[in-house]
């Protein structure tokens, strides 16, 4: 006889997990007991969110689901933003939660809440587990639907009593994993696509959330070199092809006027590659204005800002392929474009070199682009400062600039670069976090130190929640409520084992962050942030007062 956390331990080493983030509690202490005999690691962390965080950063990275555990009632509900930061940004992700025996009620209600409910607008499926022998089938149906398109959050629910139960092997065996294949698109639909596409005068392909898969790198870079047509991308799309590319236009990271609208308002259609509408909307549809190509796994969200005039559904890799046949040696790019590019990328790096001091955002994305390799991987926290990661950090290397433009969340920086200094170990891994996001989960810095992790953490410290600042002044509403005080960042890291930094000079910025990383471990890095200038510069923009840029 087998118990049913035995069952559900086998079927995730079946599924291939090795890890499973989380904090247990009474109710889990059974598939606590059976991870401890498996090859499956039990990472504790200081908070369940930040859990979350990881297991949706590890489906993000590798394709395949990372796995959170938590307690029930207060446990469980922590999970909620993590929750939500994946199915928004299509993270494939299995939560388990703990609940009390559903067969008696010794502790009446204590702690018990409906976690079913409450996971179903933010998950895929959830789904409570009554049997033990249904484990297996259980879990292989949450990681296929986890991991099929659209990805996202599974919820299982198993309560102790089924934890603890016994079954007989034979009768609930594991799930053989076998590989699924997506249908592809129609031949009616890429004719029709590629013949609209042949007309086109100014044609510019977009790249969005969804194209921005682990397995589509080198179908969308093969498009772009086959066809030749200039890309820019949304902000989740950012890093899917080289941002080295000489036909790389920019990244929206504004819904309107900023530097890459001016490509967008000249181009005649525009190729939307996976664009997904959970994200703040990269450019806004209207009459007059381009017409739309729709390349998706599934078919598009059509709303106010959306409705393209024409779509391609199915595997985005093989429609991609199909499609740049029927294109390959017919187009060439469009010298306005292209000579328009030049001038958007010499906008976006305006101050890149600026040396005063507190630092300008744009003086830290061109420092710390200088620190990292190609193959460096950036996190990003959400705050100011995204933007102007989004704008003007080039990628050379898929998934190396991790940023959230779906929830947009607070807190997801330092949990994320974790994850992925697991997954990169021999990489150097940067997370870049305002003070405010930093504060939401730093408590982490203790998990990064105990998983002797090589990090450096990069604190933008401003004493406010800047971004809504910005917001403030965009709506000409007075600086209001939004600042705040700071710890000391170098003690603070200090009293957890890591080694803290600050910049005094913004010459100091490269060395201190290159010392940090030849040294090894975990690092803090503080420095503080001028958005004063900046702030006033993006308000200008969005008000439209930023004279246009013409072509060369």
């Amino acid at each position: 006889m087998t118990k049913g956390s035995d069952l559900l331990v086998a079927a995730l080493e079946n599924e291939g997990v090795d890890r499973i983030f989380g904090i247990p509690g009474e109710e889990n202490l059974d598939v606590v007991e059976s991870l401890r005999a498996s090859s499956i690691q039990l990472v504790l962390t200081r908070h369940e969110q930040a859990a979350a965080f990881m297991a949706a950063t590890h489906g993000r990275l590798t394709g395949r689901p990372g796995v959170c555990i938590s307690t029930l009632g207060p446990g469980a509900l922590n999970f909620s933003t993590g929750a939500a930061y994946a199915h928004l940004g299509a993270m494939p992700m299995i939560m388990i939660t703990g609940q009390k025996a559903i067969k008696t009620a010794r502790q009446a209600r204590f702690q018990i809440v409906d976690v079913i409910a409450s996971m179903k607008p933010l998950t895929k499926m959830t789904r409570q587990i009554v049997s033990a022998a249904s484990i297996p089938t259980i879990v292989r149906d949450a990681f296929r639907v986890a991991m099929e398109e659209r990805p996202g959050p599974v919820h299982i629910e198993l309560p102790e009593d089924v934890a603890a139960d016994e079954v007989d092997p034979s009768a609930a065996p594991i799930i053989a994993v076998h590989p699924i294949e997506r249908p592809v698109a129609h031949p009616a639909a890429l004719d029709r696509a590629a013949e609209m596409i042949l007309a086109a005068k100014r044609p510019l392909i977009m790249i969005g959330a969804g194209g921005n898969r682990p397995q589509l790198v080198e179908p969308l870079s093969s498009f772009v070199r086959r066809t030749r047509l200039p890309f820019f991308n949304t902000q989740m799309g950012k890093g899917a092809v080289t941002g080295g590319s000489n036909l790389y236009m920019g990244t929206a990271a504004l819904s309107e006027r900023d530097y890459v609208h001016r490509a967008i308002d000249r181009a005649d259609l525009i190729i939307a590659i996976g664009h997904d509408t959970v994200e703040k909307p990269p450019f806004i549809m209207g009459d007059g204005g381009p017409r739309v190509i729709h390349i998706g796994f599934t078919s598009a969200n059509v709303e106010q800002v959306f409705f393209p005039h024409a779509e391609v559904v199915g595997d985005i890799g093989a429609s991609l392929a199909l499609l740049a046949d029927r294109l390959g040696g017919k187009l060439d790019p469009d010298p306005e474009l292209l000579n328009l590019r030049q001038e958007i990328l010499v906008r976006i790096n305006d101050r890149a070199d600026e040396g005063r001091f507190p630092v300008t955002p744009q003086r830290i994305v061109h420092d710390v682009r200088k620190v990292m390799p190609d193959d460096g991987v950036v996190c990003l926290d959400n705050g100011m400062y995204k933007i102007w990661f989004a704008r003007n950090y080039r990628t050379h290397v898929a998934n190396t600039l991790l940023l959230d433009n779906a929830l947009a969340t607070m807190g997801a920086g330092l949990p994320s670069a974790m994850m992925a200094a697991i997954l990169h170990p021999e990489r150097r891994i940067l997370a870049v976090c305002g003070d405010g996001g930093f504060m939401m989960n730093s408590q982490e810095l203790e998990t990064a130190i105990r998983l002797k992790l090589n990090l450096v953490v990069l604190i933008l410290d401003d004493s406010a929640y800047g971004m809504i600042r910005w917001k403030q002044a965009v709506d000409d509403f007075p600086d209001f409520g939004l600042t705040f005080g700071n710890p000391d960042f170098v003690q603070y890291a200090q009293a957890y084992g890591a080694k803290g930094w600050r910049i005094g000079a913004t010459e100091d910025l490269v060395p201190t962050i290159e010392a940090a990383f030849n040294e090894g471990g975990v690092h803090v890095v503080a420095v503080p942030v001028d958005y004063a200038e900046n702030t006033r510069v993006l308000v200008d923009e969005l008000r439209g007062s930023i004279p246009d840029i013409e072509p060369a």
